[in-house]
């Protein structure tokens, strides 16, 4: 209830005072301040995924708008020769209004991305939207398996069962890179577990599952549990490091981060910056209330 009423309390604030709070995990505004975030965490050997605040658009010029962004990212990417992919979210590029046109505003980014060698994260969104962005993975995978990347979230009962279908669309000498979270939306307790403890079992066997199965493991999570017996899991399955990373939110558990890093773990850093950067964060406070504590930690102790 308390976390609740934080949230509602921080949606009603002028967006300066918001502010305070989100700049500790967003890079900024501009695509500028992406890139000094990026080129900071290159220096520490951390790689990077650069990713443009906005999702659910009403109108399709909005979707070109996010599209030429995208371009212009990569193009900035390329330019400063930039350790990083990108992410993007379909809905920012019409999913919910007409599939095929976000599919060609999708390739669209994608081709270029190919061209210039970077990779590109497709996000995954509230469960309504679940199997919507797996069929339009299946598609972009099958043109673009070197390119494509896709994130899936431990929390979601079915989870296990899309990573078998997932192995079994894999091509031959393109593992399926996919990045396993626990996973930000509410949802209802048919679609996924509700407790903290079901979440992580899910979560350690759906990476059990991906590093015996072939695929391209990246584990986003700063959860300490998780990583200890992640760690564990890796060293007892002799785990090859090229085979897998772990990834962060920027701003969160930096102590934790440098560690693995430290332990010679490939660390990648998810780097959002835009104008929507305050619907973001509201909406984000909105619905996962259970997010305050973590972020009044990452604010109060940086570790």
């Amino acid at each position: 209830m308390l976390n609740r009423l934080i949230a509602k309390i921080i949606a009603l604030l002028p967006e300066n005072l918001v502010w305070i709070f989100s700049k500790r995990y967003i890079a900024g505004k501009n695509l500028s301040d992406a890139v000094k975030v990026t080129q900071n965490l290159n220096s520490s050997s951390i790689k990077a995924t650069v990713d443009v605040l906005g999702e659910y658009i009403k109108a399709t010029h909005e979707a070109v708008e996010y599209k030429l962004k995208y371009l212009e990212a990569i193009d900035t990417i390329k330019k400063h020769n930039l350790d990083t992919t990108v992410s993007i979210k379909p809905t920012m590029f019409g999913l919910l209004l007409d599939k095929d046109f976000c599919y060609q505003q999708l390739h669209e980014v994608i081709s270029k991305a190919k061209q210039n060698e970077l990779l590109v994260c497709m996000d995954m969104e509230d469960s309504s939207c679940t199997q919507i962005e797996l069929n339009l993975f299946e598609k972009l995978y099958n043109e673009f398996p070197e390119t494509v990347t896709l994130v899936l979230q431990a929390y979601l009962r079915r989870t296990l069962d899309d990573l078998k279908w997932l192995k079994s669309i894999m091509l031959p000498n393109y593992p399926i890179n996919v990045r396993i979270c626990k996973g930000i939306y509410i949802e209802p307790a048919e679609v996924a577990f509700q407790k903290y403890k079901e979440v992580n079992e899910n979560f350690l066997r759906c990476v059990d599952y991906m590093l015996d199965n072939g695929f391209f493991t990246a584990i986003a999570t700063h959860d300490k549990r998780l990583v200890k017996a992640i760690n564990q899991m890796l060293a007892k399955k002799g785990t090859a490091r090229e085979t897998y990373e772990y990834q962060m939110l920027y701003g969160v558990r930096p102590n934790l981060r440098d560690k693995l890093v430290k332990l010679g773990h490939t660390m990648r850093v998810y780097v959002p910056f835009g104008n929507h950067w305050y619907g973001y964060s509201t909406r984000r406070l909105k619905e996962n209330p259970r997010m305050i504590p973590h972020i009044i930690k990452a604010l109060v102790y940086r570790g």
